[in-house]
């Protein structure tokens, strides 16, 4: 494969919502430990998180609405970090991932980005004229030896991986509450289907594991048929 293998991890409720609005201010990580009948059972979805694979994708956008522009920096960290991002980390939020992170990767189509300002030896750039998850992908593989990569981004973007066909396998954590809100993000979102013959731009999943957590959570895993 020309590309690292890739796992959709994410917390999500029972239907399906990765945040808990529509708002920035709004978010599962934040939220859910304030809820009772949730807020026991949320330390297990960060437990497997540390099983995850030592490459993490996620978005500037995520991480600066969990706080990183403002953090104090963290000890190093085994994982390498994948972040695309074009004007949500500041350049304390660029420290903060190279401080943390043992490779940490920068994908932006922003030629004026911070981290062009940042001198660190993991630190790397990945310019994009345009946003190609392929591409960026291939290179993960060919110029850093990333051969899994544990992928952790919004609806949107998560959409694009599946419309894409760059999932490989499926992880989710469902946590036992309704949210609800045609506004707030899901699993997977984006530009919907709207015509038959786009069909083959769905994702038929094959389960590979299903288990009853304590306190009602669910762990659902599945390979990407096709």
């Amino acid at each position: 494969m020309e590309r690292p293998v890739t796992t959709l991890f994410m917390l999500m409720s029972v239907d399906g919502k990765i945040s808990t609005g529509s708002t920035d201010n709004l978010d599962v990580d934040k939220d859910l430990p304030k809820i009772e009948g949730v807020r026991e059972g949320i330390h297990q979805y960060y437990e497997i998180e540390q099983t995850t694979d030592l490459w993490s994708f996620n978005t500037g956008r995520v991480q600066a609405k969990m706080g990183v522009n403002g953090k104090p920096f963290p000890e190093k960290s085994p994982v390498s970090f994948v972040i695309l991002d074009n004007r949500h980390l500041t350049e304390h939020g660029v420290r903060y991932f190279c401080e943390f992170s043992k490779e940490f990767v920068l994908v932006t189509t922003d030629p004026k980005h911070p981290a062009f300002g940042i001198k660190a030896d993991n630190l790397h750039i990945i310019l994009q004229q345009e946003l190609s998850l392929s591409d960026m992908l291939k290179t993960l593989k060919t110029d850093f030896g990333c051969e899994r990569l544990t992928i952790q981004s919004g609806g949107t973007l998560n959409g694009l991986f599946l419309r894409e066909k760059l999932f490989d396998y499926i992880d989710i954590v469902v946590a036992p509450v309704l949210i609800g809100g045609k506004d707030t993000a899901t699993l997977i979102d984006g530009e919907s289907l709207k015509d038959e013959c786009d069909l083959d731009k769905l994702g038929p999943l094959q389960l590979v594991e299903c288990k009853q957590l304590e306190d009602s959570y669910i762990r659902l895993r599945y390979k990407v048929r096709g």
